[in-house]
């Protein structure tokens, strides 16, 4: 296996397929001295054997001499992926490669080059525009069957796998601000629901679902708990519990995959970018224009009154007064020359408010699709900090669950800040470290702060400063340095006991994903549940003896894997093809979710299954030394 990657995520990638997989692993990396970072990360190359759940606590076991790449590593220093070096790493010879460096040219630079030298290798990229995506893994799938001479679907090794540590991340970091919000794993073509639940109270009984994924740890409706940081030692959650376990859990929360179906965008299109009529003019001048008419009102029934004469009239003689067009009442009564007064002196201020209100309107228009400022009033919303990859990913998640947001970002032209305006999101520009930022976006009426810029300090700096104004605001923290993390947890936590307090590793997140897609399965997305992940992947059953003849249920393995669905759409395309799609807004089809226990699993059946890290290892495992073994 090689590993290209200039960040973080190369290294757990490097350390997964190490710990887990027990694979043969070259990494390459740019220079010491232009790495953006030293990834903390590589200080655990030493314990990577004991890297399957929690990377820092291997990292403390290992100690200062860490340092020294495993036996089943290489690392080559490279400031690009050329050709040269390609070959150099033997990706000729090699079974996969993963391109994971940060900038999505040099990946598909570096993916057709390395297609071009070996068309049988297997490809993960890591590419943020998914668009693109799609095209770049259909290219190079197809460039790989010319190559070796056969057609699509004729059963070649070579696969192309794009995937994004953005996209894998966001539904973990949205669904930690909020408790019990939905965890969705969205593909093409196919979406998991999972609900977090509640335990239920005495004399209810729980809903299943379709089955149980997970019990939550016994803490993690605490504040003080144990589950805030993948780096924390504490007893995590049980994934894929049996019947027994499930019944003997008691006032623990669960993962339940509840439905399947379609779960597109929440927010219709705006046309043409037209407000809505409420925001065409601000509340100040709304309320100055009710005044008015209701004076003209007020003056019509005085008119009424004083002269007898019909209310349309008197209202028609009001208006004439109004705007200063009829003739002085010199000859009428004491009443109507007053009323005449008043009503010129109501048209003057007439005047400068209708003024006031095209000039609002006509700015409203210029700047539909300008950056909308935190309305007043608002509370119970979501403050995120950082609109880049990562950020504009969880800003979508939260829009898609109608969780009102405010946004924070120093950079005008940053990536997301299109997004921001296209789902009419309120953003405070400004650096978040200074003074008054944070108060512009509410942070004393909101709910959870998401702390996802790009620097830990800054990130923590915000959270410490929120914590002032608000001691019990939900705080999630994304922390690059997992040793940083869970000190920073800890610290947090003990200083605020009644206080909700998170930190996450996007590559901690991800690494599990783009590890199981090296490996040849077809990996549809991964859940988080609190430190660990939960992966999802289509699997052929023919060849694997743990599936292969036994029923659903005597394949069923605690802790380690579960069917959920059988695949019954032709194997020959791509997935999404003649399944549905995200654009048409129907739920993937040829898959069949109730399965009775009692199904034997066929040679030639496709199962979606959920797996642990450790449970999808096994399964390639034997299958890999039955091979070597014929």
């Amino acid at each position: 296996m090689i590993v290209c990657g200039d960040d973080g995520l190369a290294h757990r990638l490097a350390a997964e397929l190490r710990g887990v997989y027990g694979e043969q692993v070259t990494l390459v990396v740019p220079p010491s001295g232009r790495r953006v970072r030293q990834p903390v990360v590589g200080r655990a190359r030493a314990a990577s054997a004991a890297l399957l759940d929690r990377v820092s606590a291997a990292v403390n076991r290992a100690g200062a001499g860490g340092a020294e790449p495993a036996a089943n590593e290489q690392v080559v220093e490279a400031a690009e992926v050329t050709e040269a070096v390609l070959t150099d790493v033997g990706a000729d010879r090699a079974a996969a490669l993963a391109l994971v460096y940060d900038d999505d040219e040099t990946n598909i630079r570096a993916a057709l080059t390395a297609r071009r030298l070996n068309p049988r290798l297997r490809l993960v990229l890591r590419l943020y525009n998914r668009r693109l995506g799609q095209h770049i893994e259909e290219l190079l799938d197809q460039t790989a069957a010319v190559a070796s001479g056969t057609g699509p679907g004729t059963g070649l090794d070579a696969s192309t796998t794009v995937l994004s540590d953005a996209d894998t991340a966001a539904p973990a970091l949205a669904a930690t601000a909020l408790v019990g919000t939905s965890k969705v794993v969205q593909t093409e073509g196919l979406v998991l629901r999972a609900v977090e639940r509640q335990p239920p109270r005495q004399g209810e009984v729980a809903d299943p679902g379709l089955c149980t994924l997970a019990l939550l740890s016994a803490t993690s409706n605490d504040p003080a708990g144990a589950d805030g940081s993948e780096g924390s030692g504490e007893q995590g959650p049980q994934l894929l519990p049996d019947e027994m376990a499930v019944a003997s859990a008691t006032g623990r929360g669960t993962v339940v995959l509840e439905q399947v179906s379609y779960s597109g965008p929440s927010l219709p299109a705006g046309r043409g970018g037209v407000p809505p009529f409420a925001s065409l003019f601000s509340r100040r001048l709304r309320w100055s224009l009710a005044g008015l008419v209701g004076c003209v009102l007020a003056l019509a029934v005085a008119l009424t009154l004083v002269t007898g004469e019909h209310p349309l009239y008197a209202t028609y003689v009001t208006l004439l007064d109004l705007f200063g067009i009829n003739d002085p009442a010199f000859h009428e009564s004491t009443g109507e020359q007053v009323l005449q007064l008043l009503s010129g002196l109501v048209g003057l201020l007439l005047l400068p408010v209708l003024l006031a209100a095209v000039l609002e309107a006509l700015g409203t228009f210029r700047s539909a699709s300008a950056l909308r400022k935190p309305p007043r009033g608002l509370g119970g919303h979501v403050v995120l900090l950082g609109l880049g990859k990562i950020g504009t990913r969880v800003l979508t998640r939260l829009r898609e669950l109608h969780i009102p947001v405010v946004c924070v970002e120093s950079d005008p032209d940053a990536r997301g800040m299109a997004t921001a305006r296209r789902l009419r999101v309120p953003v405070v520009l400004g650096d978040v470290t200074q003074e008054g930022v944070l108060e512009a976006a509410k942070i004393h009426r909101a709910h959870a702060l998401l702390a996802l810029t790009s620097v830990d300090t800054t990130n923590l700096e915000a959270s410490l400063y929120a914590r002032s104004v608000r001691p019990d605001l939900r705080v999630v923290l994304r922390l690059y340095d997992d040793d940083f993390a869970t000190a920073v947890y800890r610290t947090l936590r003990a200083a605020h006991p009644f206080a909700l307090t998170r930190s996450r590793s996007v590559s901690h997140l991800a690494a599990p994903a783009f590890a199981g897609a090296m490996m040849g399965r077809q990996i549809l997305g991964a859940i988080p549940v609190e430190r660990r992940v939960l992966l999802f992947a289509e699997v052929d059953v023919a060849g694997h003896p743990q599936l292969e003849g036994r029923t659903v249920g005597e394949a069923f393995r605690a802790g380690a894997w579960r069917v959920l669905a059988l695949n019954t759409a032709p194997s020959g395309g791509r997935r999404g093809e003649g399944e549905g799609s995200e654009d048409d807004g129907a739920p993937a089809a040829g898959l069949v979710w109730d399965l009775p226990p009692t199904y034997v699993l066929g040679a030639g059946d496709r199962v979606v299954l959920a797996a642990t890290r450790r449970g999808l290892a096994e399964l390639l495992g034997r299958r890999r030394r039955e091979r070597a073994g014929a």
